[in-house]
């Protein structure tokens, strides 16, 4: 399987990334996409990336940090998406539940990530928290040119991931669907089509059951995530597992 979406340069993980990526393929997720979210993780996910086989990296700037961004944090991501084994922008989008950056700024962000994916003909993980109606308010107004869109980290309802797949975009699940709260999150699960999900750890965040005591997550923790939306969606593993990375390939373009 492959984790779509983990934060490898994080310091949690990457002092020990040679033992992590060990664990994650005796585990069974032997391919990674690892995000950028500022400037200096940006550099450093294209840097990783180019350092093992089966990894890859997104590039973006997360919306936080909106307010502080210059225009060169623009024209190095622009130069890094263009980048060997760059397969995504992002992520990027909004985020109004801790509203770090104004809406405005976070607008005008999210707007530049996109003008760069049509250029580059590239996909777009979105981050989207609190703030739906307004992501897909700029999605219909500026990403008409751009095939591929996931929205990471899914937190909203059935009706919501409706939308989403309606238009075309792919979903991509954490290990919250696994949380005893999450009742919601296993509804979308059992509504999304299965050929529309993907699988990611977003560690170091978010540890699925039963490992919710190991508080720094990691890419070989998804195997739980994995098991639990098969059985969801009424799948033996083997299979599920080898139509979620059909999935993420083709999403991604990977070899």
């Amino acid at each position: 399987m492959i984790d779509t979406h983990c934060h490898l340069t994080f310091h949690e993980l990457e002092n020990d990334i040679d033992a992590v990526l060990e664990r994650s393929a005796d585990a069974g997720v032997t391919g990674w996409i690892t995000i950028g979210t500022d400037t200096e993780h940006n550099e450093k996910a294209a840097k990783l990336a180019g350092l093992y086989d089966n990894m890859y990296a997104a590039v973006g700037i997360h919306p936080h940090y909106a307010k502080d961004i210059a225009a060169k944090d623009i024209e190095i991501l622009e130069q890094l998406a263009a980048g060997e084994k760059i397969v995504a922008v992002g992520e990027t989008g909004f985020d109004f539940h801790y509203n770090l950056s104004p809406a405005q700024q976070q607008k005008q962000l999210f707007v530049k990530h996109l003008e760069i994916a049509e250029k580059l003909d590239l996909p777009v993980v979105i981050h989207s928290r609190n703030a739906f109606d307004e992501t897909i308010g700029v999605l219909d107004e500026f990403a008409s040119g751009i095939d591929k869109i996931v929205f990471h980290c899914f937190g909203g309802d059935v009706a919501q991931a409706k939308a989403i797949i309606d238009k075309g975009y792919y979903i991509s699940f954490t290990g919250v669907v696994t949380f005893k709260s999450a009742e919601i999150a296993r509804n979308v699960v059992k509504s999304v089509p299965t050929e529309r999900i993907m699988l990611e750890t977003d560690c170091p965040y978010m540890s699925p059951a039963p490992m919710r005591k190991q508080k720094i997550n990691e890419p070989a923790l998804m195997v739980h995530t994995a098991k639990l939306v098969a059985e969801l969606k009424g799948l033996d593993f083997e299979s599920f597992a080898q139509l979620t990375t059909k999935t993420s390939k083709d999403f991604f373009n990977l070899l």
